[in-house]
């Protein structure tokens, strides 16, 4: 390891790794006295490796009881959750497309539900209203997601 930043993140990947569930409780001063740094040296190593754009999650409290948890997201959860997000009465036929093609790169959706899709949004688009074409591609989309298989 060539550096602190690279011993914490180390060291917080192993425990990572070590728990069935993908989570992991830990505490600042622990983490200094195996490591010998200081506590700002963790913050910035969680700051900056342990992103929500890298799959991770943290919560951290300071102080007398303080805490760290880091839970791992799996990346497609994050990549679905984030299309979702995107959907709203202004996406268009194009947007979806672009969201398709998208999630083809990516490998999230096979050829034959990427067309499915397309086709059933093309059908319905101009036939619900707005908030309704919502409701039914965050409904799709969701239903992607739970059935999606964990790589």
């Amino acid at each position: 390891m060539s550096n602190i930043a690279d011993l914490i993140e180390h060291y917080i990947l192993q425990r990572l790794a070590a728990q069935q569930n993908s989570n992991v409780i830990l505490k600042r001063a622990d983490i200094a006295g195996v490591i010998e740094c200081a506590p700002s040296q963790i913050s910035y190593v969680l700051n900056t490796r342990f992103t929500s754009d890298k799959g991770f999650v943290v919560e951290s409290r300071r102080g007398l009881g303080g805490f760290i948890r880091i839970t791992r997201v799996p990346l497609q959860e994050l990549v679905y959750n984030d299309l979702i997000d995107k959907i709203n009465g202004e996406t268009t036929i194009k947007d979806l497309h672009n969201m398709i093609d998208y999630m083809l790169r990516h490998d999230l959706l096979k050829n034959r539900e990427a067309a499915l899709i397309y086709q059933a949004f093309n059908n319905i688009y101009d036939k619900l209203s707005s908030s309704d074409r919502v409701k039914f591609l965050r409904s799709l989309f969701i239903t992607l997601a739970d059935f999606a298989e964990e790589e």
